[in-house]
């Protein structure tokens, strides 16, 4: 019988300058849920990725089964029954679901792949794990959440007896989050133990047996769902207590700051993702768009914002038409804009941070004056915005890409608040980023909204969107299909309506 299924003992690994994780000491056990939790960067990524081979530790061991094992990389972890789900999809889209999950091991037959042999194979474990996939349906045509189960059938098909998942949940509704939740718990029924990274409590309180915390790189926790609750694990996380809840008072909306009239966008690949869509945002209130990923969010703020074209329909911002501006020309009329991705949009790595800090109004005054910058404004500037947004830098004059992700987000912010703000744009304002700093940069939207701002936000996290928005508007397909009061919101309904369920 084995004991430990796969483990860590006394784990270091170590990159350029930095410490990744020190002495880590990790047990999973048959038939078990094991949730890895930690603030970006202390090391929970790191430490899977030894586990399945990616890295190997410069100190400690690796167990799998009872024994030390020296894995030579992904191939040999999967040997050896260890299957990793990314956050990012494996799949290769325009491929039927039974391709994607033999793909690398098909069955052969006279030297060639034995397709029905793999059909067969591949629905022997969708019963068996009660999986419900359709082996047959081309992946791009199917929904996020089925997507993740064929993931999961691609290590089940490799005889994984370990499961390891990376944030599995970030782009599924509620609805695909709790058959998940469901999938794990069965799959541990049956031996399967099972490794779970993830931010969001809730799910780890709800699906755990044993929690491990992670901070800086060394366990500073272990518990169990029933030992613990939300606060106490957010504050092991951060290493102080936390204001999980958003607190806020009730909206006082005024006139309409922004207003969106059938707008039509296409993508990248010229199909439309906006699609007759209207919305209108008033001064003091936040309008959220909830939605999962794709259903046309990106296409919708690059619009609004010019960073996109538009092919119909109208943007108008304090009654001002901006369909088609320049980005520059809609950021001179009052807009603050939290980009969805901070390192395309946001800042320029090289540049420093206080350049980054006014790099959106370097030709206005006070930082340029006929044409030349002027640098006593543009210091005096970064040091009010570092200390007011808790930005962590060594000095003003660090490159922006050697900051964390969660300081060059509250850079972000500071840089877009700093002004005289009228309409604020927050992309997944808080992507990617700590417990400590999500509280931070929720206050502060909460902050411009009663200052009179009028604040759209698109987030992928259902719970900030109804912590956080006064009016929720859920997108699917590139159009508005509900708008609901905030206060009145049951996550339920909005997650049918995200999923398409009652829309006509």
């Amino acid at each position: 019988m084995v004991d430990v299924l796969i483990g860590a003992q006394s784990v270091t690994k170590r990159f350029p300058g930095v410490l990744a994780t020190n002495q880590v000491s990790i047990e999973l056990k048959p038939g078990r849920i094991l949730a890895l939790l930690g603030e970006n960067g202390a090391g929970k990524s790191t430490l899977v990725n030894m586990l399945f081979g990616m890295y190997r530790p410069d100190e400690g061991s690796v167990i799998i089964k009872d024994e030390v094992v020296n894995l030579q990389g992904p191939s040999d972890a999967i040997r050896r029954g260890i299957g990793m789900v990314h956050q990012h999809f494996q799949l290769v889209p325009p491929m039927s679901v039974v391709e994607n999950i033999v793909l690398g091991a098909e069955p052969k037959k006279l030297g060639l792949v034995d397709l029905p042999e793999a059909r067969k194979r591949v629905l022997e474990l969708v019963t068996r794990f009660s999986l419900d996939v359709d082996p047959d349906a081309l992946v791009e045509e199917l929904p996020v959440g089925t997507q993740q189960r064929v993931e999961i059938l691609k290590a089940l098909y490799r005889n994984a007896e370990v499961l390891i998942l990376d944030e599995p949940t970030a782009v599924l509704t509620p609805q695909e989050t709790d058959h998940l939740l469901q999938v794990l718990r069965d799959l541990t029924t049956r031996g399967v133990g099972v490794v779970f990274i993830t931010h969001k409590l809730r799910e780890v309180l709800a699906i755990a047996d044993d929690i491990v915390v992670l901070r800086n790189g060394q366990v500073v926790g272990t518990t169990t769902p029933s030992a613990s609750s939300e606060t106490a694990l957010a504050e092991m996380m951060v290493g102080r207590s936390v204001l999980l809840r958003v607190d806020k008072t009730i909206s006082q909306p005024g006139e309409v700051v922004l207003e969106v009239r059938n707008l039509e966008v296409d993508d990248d690949r010229s199909q439309r993702a906006v699609n007759n869509l209207s919305l209108k945002v008033r001064k003091g209130e936040i309008l959220g768009i909830a939605g999962v990923e794709g259903n046309g969010q990106r296409e919708l703020v690059e619009a609004i914002t010019g960073l996109r074209a538009s092919e119909a329909g109208e943007i108008l911002i304090s009654a001002r038409a901006v369909t088609n501006t320049s980005p520059r020309k809609i950021a001179s009329l009052g807009v603050g804009h939290i980009p969805e991705d901070r390192e395309k949009h946001g800042v320029i790595g090289v540049y420093s941070v206080e350049e980054n800090a006014m790099i959106n109004r370097y030709h206005r005054k006070p930082f340029s004056l006929r044409g030349l910058l002027q640098r006593k404004a543009i210091t005096s500037h970064a040091k009010e915005v570092v200390n007011e947004f808790d930005v962590r830098t060594p000095r003003l004059d660090t490159a922006v890409a050697t900051l964390s992700g969660g300081n060059k987000q509250k850079l972000i912010v500071g840089r877009e608040f700093s002004g005289e703000i009228k309409f604020l744009i927050a992309a997944q304002p808080t992507r990617g980023i700590d417990i400590g700093a999500i509280e931070f940069i929720h206050r502060s939207i909460v902050k411009k909204r009663d200052e009179g701002a009028a604040v759209l936000l698109v987030s992928a996290e259902l719970d900030e969107i109804i912590g956080l928005a006064d009016r929720i508007a859920v997108l699917f397909e590139g159009k508005i299909v509900a708008t609901l009061d905030a206060a009145e919101a049951d996550r339920e309904q909005i997650g049918l309506l995200m999923a398409g369920v009652g829309v006509s």
